[in-house]
């Protein structure tokens, strides 16, 4: 049996595990063709009732990783895939150059997050015209005091989302929780982070701003003993950057470019560099400088997902403090 016969007998059938199994064939093969059909039938297996998207996203997921440069983009569409692995602009840019990419997207939203994964994997793109909507209004090459951002590792049959390093952390003694703890737009940024966590997942979040110390901005939140560790600015920026990359536990990934956007703009709200956006990279990268950062946690178990951050500027009398958590 050909190829193009065995997609056909195996969509009409409509076993999703059977499917699964001709994508692995497929893709071991590289029939690449013939895997750009299949998902094409069960994109429209819904005209004749059969419900097969989980294949269909597979096999989107299998092009965008695998293939060559010209089909993979092919699937770049500004249309989420609910049962991928992770979006298909981040999952296109672990392997394919943005020159090989380029001249075969379609101009919109996912072609514009591409080109910002493959800055997030080392390209300088500075200077390109992006084929869409200024969608995250970031600088196109990293800045040399960005840190190493964890990245999505996607395979055949899984990912992994490793996430930075945390600091060893230490007992420390909360002062009394001030009289005053507000919230301000460095909070919601900070909030905004996980909005994935919190409105497609079952995870919960909160920041506040305070005036004083780290410590300070920790008690408001509510805990009656933490553990805290130091930690530079920049890693800092990691953390936040992995977890607004992060779909928590059950929420869909919103991707890496997505998770560097929501750390600039948090860091430029505490910074009061939001105004014009997006800041000149040397100025933020010079008002971190002046920022003290420390990890905390309440010595809960370490599962789930978690982002718990107080980052203090000294020069202004404020703090701030982030606790988001998502059960496994």
């Amino acid at each position: 049996m050909s190829a193009a016969d065995a997609v056909e007998e195996t969509v009409r059938r409509g076993d999703l595990d059977e499917l699964l199994r001709l994508i692995e064939q497929l893709c071991d093969a590289r029939q690449w063709d013939s895997l750009t059909e299949l998902r094409a039938s069960c994109e429209r297996a819904h005209e004749t009732g059969r419900q097969l998207w989980p294949a269909a996203a597979h096999a989107s997921y299998r092009l965008a990783l695998e293939a060559p440069a010209e089909l993979a983009a092919a699937v770049l569409v500004d249309d989420a895939l609910p049962f991928a692995l992770g979006p298909l602009p981040e999952v296109a840019a672990q392997h394919h150059s943005w020159a090989e990419l380029e001249p075969h997207l379609s101009p919109g939203v996912a072609a514009v997050l591409t080109a910002h994964e493959r800055v997030l994997r080392g390209e300088d793109l500075d200077g390109i015209e992006l084929p869409g909507p200024a969608a995250l209004e970031l600088p196109l090459r990293l800045a040399p005091w960005e840190p190493q951002y964890s990245l999505a590792e996607y395979h055949a049959d899984h990912a992994d989302f490793p996430a930075p390093p945390l600091p060893s952390t230490q007992p420390a003694a909360l002062p009394s929780a001030p009289a005053q703890a507000t919230r301000d737009e460095a909070c919601a940024a900070l909030v905004d982070l996980v909005r994935t966590w919190t409105t497609r997942s079952d995870g919960r979040a909160d920041a506040v701003v305070v005036g004083g110390d780290a410590l300070s901005a920790i008690a408001a939140l509510g805990p009656t003993a933490v553990r805290v560790g130091e930690i530079a600015p920049v890693h800092a920026m990691a953390l936040m950057a992995w977890a607004g990359a992060s779909g928590g536990a059950h929420g869909p990934r919103p991707g890496a470019a997505s998770g560097r956007f929501g750390a600039w703009w948090a860091m430029a709200a505490i910074t009061d560099l939001l105004d014009p956006w997006p800041p000149e990279p040397d100025a933020l990268g010079a008002a971190l400088d002046q920022l003290r950062c420390t990890t905390w946690d309440a010595a809960e178990p370490a599962t789930g997902w978690r982002l718990q951050l107080a980052i203090e500027a000294p020069d202004k009398g404020r703090a701030w403090a982030v606790a988001a958590i998502d059960a496994a």
